[in-house]
């Protein structure tokens, strides 16, 4: 991996995470010297985040993780439903039904709701669901367009990560997702990308206290 990669890398997992929380500031000499590279393939990772909203700037030389709010993820919601409803209606036409079979049985198998452990490995399992989903659709724009909605995303699941109730309802409506997929339904498949996504807005909102707003989504 290049050392600009693992640069972006390592600080998109932390970000995620909340380990840069937002308004932490990312300067280049302090994240090259910490993250062990040099300052041009920082720059470029520091670049890549800027592209991709993660981080900002605050004034003419300070650079800062972006922060977010109920506006911000409404706006991220309304550029993830088009992406990934059209994403699962693709997968549908074009994806392998046996993967997607096997992922759906891996989604009814799961109980993230029973310890932090097991929400990792849930998380896990949903990334490589949207793995599976990049290669089914066979459209590297499209995949492109995901990623940087998917790196928002994994910052705002983290409001919900304690919520049971919300993580069960999670595991049965990506199952629903990957039998669609697997039965090459896609008007099913986006249907219940659809009310995942749905009912995904509405928690975080709800975890934001942007819970009044969410109807009108």
């Amino acid at each position: 991996m290049r050392a600009s990669e693992r640069a972006y890398a390592g600080l998109v997992e932390e970000i995620q995470s909340g380990a840069l929380a937002p308004g932490a500031v990312i300067g280049e000499v302090e994240q090259a010297a910490r993250l062990g590279v040099s300052r041009t393939p920082m720059r470029e990772a520091i670049a890549r985040l800027t592209a991709d909203g993660l981080v900002q700037q605050q004034s003419a030389r300070v650079l800062v993780v972006a922060g977010f709010d109920a506006d911000h993820i409404r706006a991220l919601f309304e550029v993830r439903r088009a992406l990934e409803e059209s994403a699962a209606r693709l997968a549908a036409l074009r994806g392998d039904a046996g993967a997607f079979r096997a992922l759906a049985a891996d989604f009814r198998a799961a109980h993230p709701e029973s310890g932090a452990g097991a929400a990792d490995a849930y998380y896990a399992l949903i990334a490589r669901f949207d793995a599976a989903i990049d290669d089914a659709v066979q459209n590297d724009y499209l995949a492109q367009a995901l990623r940087p909605i998917r790196a928002h995303l994994a910052r705002a699941r983290r409001l919900t990560r304690d919520d049971a109730a919300r993580l069960r309802d999670s595991v049965a409506e990506h199952a629903l997702i990957a039998e669609a997929i697997a039965a090459r339904d896609p008007e099913l498949a986006a249907h219940a990308t659809h009310l995942h996504l749905h009912h995904a807005l509405a928690a975080i909102l709800a975890a934001i206290g942007g819970a009044t707003d969410a109807a009108h989504d």
